[in-house]
């Protein structure tokens, strides 16, 4: 951003409104703004005594997949940004460390890591398709919202699951018809019981 038009002199404004595509890595892990989609900026550039006011809105469509059940997920981030950039040998970026404050380059401003910083920043690591997504049941697999509020699956303690299937518990028992031994009498299935 050319300041140029900006000039120095205190109260100076200028209102800028741009679309610019968005650089390729502008993502965390689930989610992030594709590459190339149009990032909206509507920002006022205000010069005051330390430098350069910029504040205003930023709008960034985001892409990725809920972290509770996989599902897509597509949305438009809209972030207010309010930012002082300062002028070389002001008192602001004399008192300041170096990765404190922005600072304005001659004659421009270099507007996109303050973009980048903000939208990147605002990412959530865990993004949920809705706000009360239930994610996916542990045993079969299937969303969790899409099953009935009765959904469970019969879960036998392996350590057990011999002793449940011979006395027609749980799954793989034996048929009904099947008629089962009294316990402690010999049979096909194990000819030494006493």
């Amino acid at each position: 951003m050319d300041l140029r038009e900006l000039g120095r002199r205190a109260g100076s404004l200028h209102e800028l409104e741009r679309s610019i595509p968005a650089p390729a890595d502008w993502r965390v892990e689930l989610i992030g703004v594709p590459e190339g989609a149009p990032i909206d900026l509507r920002l006022r550039l205000e010069s005051v005594m330390e430098g350069v006011l910029v504040s205003g809105e930023v709008d960034a469509p985001v892409t990725g997949s809920c972290a509770r059940c996989l599902e897509p997920i597509e949305e438009t981030l809209e972030l207010d940004v309010q930012e002082l950039f300062a002028y070389e040998g002001s008192t602001t970026e004399a008192t300041s460390e170096e990765d404190e404050v922005r600072r304005v380059e001659g004659d421009h401003l270099d507007l996109q890591p303050m973009v980048r910083d903000l939208v990147v920043l605002s990412l959530p690591l865990a993004p949920t398709c809705t706000e009360d997504c239930s994610g996916l049941c542990a045993d079969c697999g299937q969303r969790l919202d899409e099953l009935p509020a009765d959904h469970a699956h019969e879960v036998t303690d392996p350590r057990w699951a011999g002793l449940a299937q011979r006395f027609g518990v749980g799954p793989g028992a034996p048929q009904a018809d099947r008629p089962t031994p009294a316990p402690g009498t010999p049979g096909p299935d194990n000819p030494e019981e006493n």
